[in-house]
């Protein structure tokens, strides 16, 4: 029981956030009564900004400002090259390493029947319809190293492979820092799999 109804509302809301428990909720809750009225403020006004200014791009799916957004509209992209992720998170990420300059199409998830989601559930009917302008000539598939993630990739490749594309998959490997006697057998695999000759 909380001394203010509003407290209350405002745990029950932090709560619904992604990995934040009660205990999180509460601290958060707690952080933000505790903390200068201009900062909470700052906060509050940043959510409601993105919620009322953020869409989604429809030609890859991304989030934006704009429709195309900032990446599909920039001419000094590789338009030829097309790297296909699961989530806009994913795009964020790859952007941070500032090694890819081609373009990107966000699937809005990966293939898990058991969890209920099919091709029809993807955006691949629009990856599909981008095709077809016959400006892409390679289409990277980055999804991510786990069970729906493979078989989204195998799924695209299948349905990818005889249009004539190159296809590829972005390879795995032992991380950066860690112990080859620490790394599961399928990192290993793929390590082996994607070793290239040293320059």
């Amino acid at each position: 029981m909380y001394s203010s109804k509003y407290l209350e509302l405002l745990v029950e809301e932090l709560k619904k956030l992604p990995s934040v428990g009660q205990k999180s909720a509460q601290r958060l809750a707690m952080y933000l009564l505790k903390a200068p009225k201009e900062e909470a403020l700052r906060l509050a006004d940043a959510i409601r900004v993105v919620k009322e200014r953020v869409g989604v791009c429809g030609l890859c799916g991304n989030f934006s400002e704009q429709d195309p957004c900032l990446i599909c509209s920039d001419p000094q992209r590789d338009a030829a090259v097309l790297c296909v992720v699961e989530q806009a998170v994913d795009v964020l990420a790859l952007e941070r390493t500032a090694h890819f300059r081609g373009r990107y199409h966000v699937l809005g998830g990966a293939l898990s029947p058991l969890e209920g989601t099919h091709p029809e559930d993807l955006r691949i009917q629009p990856l599909l319809q981008r095709l077809q302008s016959g400006e892409i000539r390679e289409v990277i598939l980055a999804t991510n190293p786990n069970v729906a993630g493979e078989a989204t990739a195998l799924y695209l490749s299948r349905l990818l492979t005889p249009i004539g594309l190159k296809v590829t998959r972005i390879a795995r490997g032992v991380p950066m820092g860690s112990d080859l006697e620490y790394s599961d057998l399928v990192t290993l695999a793929r390590a082996l799999e994607g070793r290239r000759e040293i320059d």
